[in-house]
């Protein structure tokens, strides 16, 4: 209980910050290196002008992107910060693009860790260079052991079965869970838990999820071929709402439920298609990962006691509570 204490206690600071921080959205994309923050004028903090790296293993047309990317700019403006993003879904380039980062002497790098493996050699040179590191949104279980100085987002695991239990109160037999990158730790981590919270039975279901076409069909298949599935887990709302389509196609009354949101996926959980969404507060992960590199650099301070991980989720949104979320995802911070 003491680390989601800390959180609770962080975020209710920085979410008094951000009402003082303005931000603007962007779209995300793959292969993309961009500097954000110069064209407003400088920050709220008094602090010299730092520069933050943030490299994520974003996927092209990925909304959920926008929301951490809003979040980042909204810290950098409060603390004076130019904030260079980049991504690529591909862990090489990914990698790459965090060694740009050290060549260009930042001042701190906030990355993803969805293939952690990757990333271990180019958090080490970052260290060498005397840059500090944090991790936010996949890498939980990493973090650590890859030398990162904090770690803010959501334990999939543990979110994974309390959605699992979840289903099972709804009275689900037979989950479908739909994994939109091979691999990728914090998915796979998420229907690993689902599995294990859930008392029914699970399959795993590989989708190309750059490709919604592709996605469609292939859950479309999945429901016609099986029809002893009665419920269909997804991992990201573009994903979610694409499934919607696939139920109607597949002529099946299996129920949906996914991770993450988006302000259409909450218009979903208010008006009944999707029983449930798990948000793990992706503007917050973003707000924090910058937020607390100028924490350090100024101030020496660091969050989760040098052991523990910023929990920012989960944080489960239904038909009766998605009203007080509705306003915030169509501003773009839940």
């Amino acid at each position: 209980m003491q680390r989601h204490h800390r959180a609770a206690i962080l975020t209710a600071t920085v979410l008094a910050g951000t009402l003082l921080a303005a931000g603007c959205s962007s779209g995300s994309g793959g292969k993309k290196s961009e500097e954000e923050g110069g064209s407003v004028s400088a920050g709220k903090a008094g602090t010299p002008r730092m520069t933050v790296a943030m490299v994520t293993h974003a996927a092209p047309g990925d909304t959920f992107w926008d929301l951490v990317r809003k979040g980042a700019q909204a810290a950098a403006f409060k603390d004076n910060i130019k904030l260079v993003y980049s991504s690529d879904p591909s862990a090489g380039s990914q990698a790459g693009l965090v060694q740009n980062a050290i060549d260009q002497k930042v001042d701190g790098i906030a990355l993803t860790a969805a293939k952690p493996d990757a990333m271990k050699d180019v958090v080490a040179r970052a260290k060498a260079a005397g840059i500090p590191v944090v991790g936010f949104n996949s890498g939980v279980d990493d973090w650590k052991r890859l030398g990162m100085l904090e770690y803010f987002g959501q334990d999939e695991n543990v979110a994974g079965q309390a959605f699992g239990r979840r289903l099972s109160q709804l009275g689900a037999k037979h989950a479908v869970c739909v994994i939109q990158e091979q691999g990728q730790v914090a998915l796979e981590a998420r229907c690993a838990g689902v599995k294990k919270g859930f008392n029914g039975k699970t399959d795993i279901l590989y989708v190309n999820g750059t490709d919604m076409p592709s996605v469609k069909s292939t859950i479309t298949a999945k429901l016609s071929q099986d029809r002893t599935v009665d419920q269909v887990v997804t991992l990201g709302a573009p994903v979610a709402l694409t499934a919607l389509q696939s139920l109607s196609d597949a002529g099946t009354k299996a129920g949906l439920a996914t991770f993450d949101l988006n302000k259409d996926l909450v218009k979903a959980v208010q008006d009944g298609r999707i029983e449930f969404a798990v948000d793990q507060q992706p503007y917050l992960q973003g707000y924090l990962a910058v937020d607390s590199l100028w924490l350090y650099r100024t101030n020496g301070n660091f969050s989760g006691g040098d052991t523990a991980p910023v929990l920012t989720g989960p944080a489960f949104i239904t038909k009766d509570n998605a009203d007080s979320v509705a306003e915030f995802a169509a501003k773009g911070t839940r």
